[in-house]
This record gives structure tokens, sequence and C-alpha cells, in this order.
């Protein structure tokens, strides 16, 4: 199976993926509906449910958790009346990670999606021993600033232990 799109449906709330089958070439589309979801509904656990559901499994694994739960929370944010356009904005404001942003100070569940967002980047970014222009033992040069950073209590006046 090759995966080509992943959306949702509004009027009965689904989760719509279009995939090719490898062994015939052919497009197919599969719908996914949220059975009993509302705009109180715990969009993780209807994630959970839908990602261990044995009927659907095998067409969402090379879907995130992060993507999934953005589409069922656009769905949720619709059910609730919030706009398409500031649903999306939101989603997107989650989606991404500032430098400069404190996480420390940040709820528990936004605080998971940005981890998650994280790792995500991480693995797309990283090579694999069986990548073509995977290099061992790669040597990397920085810039070094000429204004050394010093730390108080980094300095020599530290009793030996």
């Amino acid at each position: 199976m090759d995966l080509r799109k992943c959306g949702i449906r509004f009027d009965s709330p689904a989760i719509v993926i279009t995939y090719i089958k490898k062994d015939s070439g052919k497009l197919h589309r599969r719908t996914m509906p949220l059975r009993n979801f509302n705009k109180h509904s715990n969009i993780k656990k209807t994630t959970e449910e839908l990602k261990n559901n044995p009927r659907h499994k095998q067409y969402l694994e090379k879907i995130s958790i992060i993507q999934l739960e953005k589409l069922i929370g656009i769905i949720q944010d619709k059910l609730k009346g919030i706009s398409l356009k500031k649903s999306l904005e939101t989603h997107k404001q989650l989606e991404t990670v500032d430098p400069s942003e404190d996480l420390n100070k940040v709820d528990d569940e936004t605080l998971r999606i940005k981890k998650a967002v994280m790792d995500t980047t991480f693995e797309k970014n990283r090579k694999k021993a069986d990548d073509p222009d995977f290099q061992y033992d790669l040597e990397v040069d920085f810039e070094k600033d000429n204004a050394m950073e010093t730390i108080e209590w980094d300095d020599e006046s530290d009793p030996d232990f």
C-alpha cells in the first residue's frame, strides 16, 4: 500500500485516506468513521482507538499520531463552531517549535504535542546506516563566536573532589 492523501470528512465525522495498492496499481479510498465522536470527545483517546482498530490499523501505520490528532482536532473544532481558518491557524501554531519558546511554561498537552513534533522532525532528518548518503564519523566544524560565554559557577575556584 502506497499512501497518497489523508483528509477528513465533517458530515458524519471520518478520516479519509487515498492509497494505491502495490499489487494492482489501482487507486483506492478508505473512509474510517469516528463513531460517537462529538465536541466533548477526548481527541487522544479517539486517535488511539482508531490507530489500534484492527480494521484500520494497516492503513494508518504510516500516518503519525500527531497528524491524526490534528485532523481529529479540526473536526472537533468544526463541531464546536470554530471556523476552519481559525482551527488551521491554531493547529499550525502547535505543529511548529519556536527555538525561543519556553516549553517550561506550557501546559502538559501542548508540551506532549511539541515533543512529538520534535521527535518526528528528528526522525525525518536522521541519517541511517542504510541511507545512500550516510557517512560514518562525520566531522563538522562550526563557526566559533568571538565572545565566549562565561558562567559564574563554572570557574576554577571550585574545590577539588
